[in-house]
């Protein structure tokens, strides 16, 4: 089974130097030690409210790592114009709502086929591998497929949810669709990656789904980081992501 990536989301960072409105802690910073740390990409989230990261956190990012730069993004007219002009190794579209938390669900891919398939021939054309994060619905799988998406994000965020709340049978049931779900996409041609919630405690079963490309996980890292240090937190994630396949 080939080696699982391990993508870092350094948004968190972000919010914390947010809420002092300082230039402290550097989100880029952290991630060139997520990079040393063994780290195979780095992910942010520009919103469009920009709550976390901002606009020369994506341009210092692009300039400073040498690892591929995943933007996370809703696909919105002035967020193609910012991708266009950092041209990020790779670009992943996902739904956005104002009010939320965070990212709560897949994006909509097959209510949207011909918006998106027009919204992404741009962003491809520039050489950004474009993906969307989804949930595991195979009428979704299929639509990304359609609209020439070379990779899906399957959401991981209810796994999580039912596992944290030990409910284990639910979080079972919804493990095997995630499978089956990795299982279509990769059928269909899709490199098939997944995150959301995930922890030290969940991260195995899904480690070990042997379609998956690659894991992005982000808040859990930045919050073991305050007891770990950044470093630690990720290289233990890296030794059980290791250990599951």
């Amino acid at each position: 089974m080939q080696k699982l990536r391990l993508g870092v989301n350094i948004d968190h960072v972000a919010t914390v130097r947010n809420a002092r409105g300082s230039a402290w802690p550097d989100p880029l910073r952290a991630a060139l030690l997520a990079e040393a740390a063994g780290a195979d990409g780095i992910t942010a989230h520009l919103r469009e409210d920009r709550r976390h990261i901002r606009d020369a956190d994506m341009e210092a990012l692009k300039a400073g790592i040498g690892i591929p730069l995943n933007f996370e993004c809703a696909a919105t007219d002035e967020m193609a114009d910012i991708v266009l002009r950092l041209r990020p190794h790779a670009v992943c579209l996902v739904p956005e709502r104002r009010e939320e938390r965070t990212t709560e669900g897949g994006l909509d891919v097959a209510g949207d086929q011909a918006r998106l398939t027009d919204y992404i021939a741009p962003l491809r054309a520039a050489g950004c591998r474009v993906s969307m994060f989804i949930g595991h619905d195979p009428r979704q799988i299929e639509a990304s497929a359609r609209i020439g998406a070379a990779v899906v994000e399957l959401h991981t965020g209810h796994y999580s949810d039912l596992h944290a709340e030990g409910r284990q049978a639910e979080a079972e049931a919804e493990l095997d669709a995630l499978r089956a779900g990795a299982r279509l996409a990769a059928s269909l041609g899709l490199e098939v990656h997944a995150g959301h919630g995930l922890t030290y405690e969940n991260v195995a079963p899904v480690a070990a789904i042997p379609e998956l490309h690659e894991l992005n996980i982000g808040h859990f890292l930045i919050g073991e980081a305050i007891y770990l240090g950044l470093g630690p937190a990720i290289e233990e994630m890296r030794r059980r992501m290791d250990a599951a396949r």
